[in-house]
């Protein structure tokens, strides 16, 4: 999709290096000269503002591992020490801590960006797969190193979250077991969970390496849905695109850096500053913001389904929810990838959205009375939307005249000309 490389060496030390190792065109074709669509809007920054972010969570991160202790004695305490005693701790812990905060929000902008446009139809699936797979690392880790602190949320989140395995029929004990090092979260538990909070970050980066060769490959897609079709479409990556990015991540570090100076605790919960204790239970669990709405989907299900009990069905629903992303190549039946050009996908996948940040809010409340309901009906919509609603769009909506090109598309916004009619693709896509 990049095309033929326009790269040439000049110095001496460029030409030596492209007879062995040709890094710096590989730099070049992918940083300066790739082909970007010409229409991209701010929706397409948060691709790079997420590969800032895994940099600094990690970088961050190794600076913390070097001063933290993971030993259920002492973890605590040695949190306390980065924070007070640990020349520039605080900023390191906060950006830390308020960076996972900033990974999730900039990586649900990115999922439901690619799910307005259709960022996940062919030829993109594998890419898309792989931005599934992600998450699924993504919240690992992120759970993983919430316990790490071993404040009270932290030690009774990990009892709470691994105790869901032993609903699996018989291999769901024995994972428990292994996942928590013995019968019961205790030390065993936190180094487990620190060992490989700290070794998942780098299986994540490869994988995002991964992700953007793929995406490299196909091509971007575009607000249009409409395939690349002349050099007329794009622009070079550098200096368009990369302008773009620059100006959106500057416009993030603020928001970011208005929590780490001003409400660095604000996202944290309080009973997590103080000390895990065994004996004393608090009296709402609930997990990281982040992941909430998947917490309101396990909750929902408070009913057997045949030989299936309430539990086990809490947790098949609750991997079901994020696991049913990498079948939606295959769901979404309508051959028209950009939301713009589908009145009806609009409608519905706003209601989705509202559904999705509303199971959020319900994962929140206590688990009785009315909340139960709400996160059962929210959590119907959620699956119907990708098992019934979608399949069914595909053949009975009719989508809106789409331009033949990016260039017509923007001649026609810019009123420079109304571009190509495309009743007759419009409706050739309509099954």
């Amino acid at each position: 999709m990049s095309g033929h490389s326009t790269y040439e060496p000049k110095t001496g030390v460029e030409k030596w290096l492209e007879r062995r190792l040709p890094i710096v065109r590989l730099l070049h074709d992918t940083g300066v000269s790739y082909p970007t669509p010409r229409n991209l809007n701010y929706l397409w920054t948060f691709g790079g503002i997420l590969t800032f972010m895994l940099v600094a969570q990690i970088l961050t991160g190794v600076v913390l591992a070097m001063h933290y202790a993971a030993n259920t004695q002492v973890a605590f305490n040695s949190v306390e020490l980065i924070m007070r005693d640990v020349n520039w701790g605080w900023l390191m812990r906060y950006l830390h801590a308020n960076g996972a905060s900033m990974f999730f929000i900039a990586v649900y902008i990115h999922i439901f960006r690619g799910l307005y446009y259709g960022s996940y139809k062919e030829p993109r699936e594998l890419l898309w797969i792989l931005g599934v797979i992600i998450l699924l690392v993504m919240m690992g880790t992120a759970f993983m190193g919430y316990v790490l602190p071993w404040g009270q949320m932290s030690f009774w989140g990990a009892t709470v979250i691994t105790n869901f395995f032993t609903a699996i029929p018989i291999v769901g004990q024995p994972i428990q077991t292994l996942l928590i090092g013995g019968f019961a979260v205790d030390n065993a538990t936190l180094n487990r969970f620190f060992s490989l909070h700290y070794l998942l970050p780098f299986v994540l980066f490869g994988i995002v390496i991964l992700h953007i060769w793929a995406l490299h490959v196909t091509g971007q897609n575009n607000p249009t849905g409409v395939d690349v079709k002349s050099d007329k479409d794009t622009v070079p990556f550098t200096p368009y695109a990369t302008a773009k990015d620059s100006l959106a991540l500057v416009w993030f570090m603020v928001f970011y850096a208005w929590f780490v100076f001003y409400q660095p605790n604000f996202l944290g919960h309080p009973d997590n500053y103080v000390e895990a204790n065994p004996l004393v239970t608090p009296a709402h669990i609930v997990p990281e913001w982040y992941f909430l709405p998947f917490y309101a989907i396990l909750r929902a299900i408070t009913f057997n389904i045949g030989p299936i009990d309430s539990k086990l069905g809490g947790v098949i629903a609750m991997f079901a929810s994020i696991a049913i992303l990498a079948f939606l190549p295959w769901l979404d039946t309508s051959k028209v990838r950009s939301g713009r050009y589908r009145p009806m996908f609009r409608i519905f996948f706003a209601i989705f959205a509202v559904v999705t940040v509303l199971l959020g809010w319900l994962g929140s409340r206590p688990a009785e009375g009315g909340y139960v309901l709400a996160a059962q009906i929210c959590t119907a919509y959620y699956f119907a939307f990708f098992v019934i609603i979608l399949p069914l769009l595909g053949f009975v909506e009719t989508p809106k005249e789409r331009p033949l090109s990016i260039s017509d598309a923007i001649l026609a916004k810019n009123g420079g000309g109304h571009g190509h009619p495309a009743g007759a693709t419009a409706a050739a896509d309509k099954h």
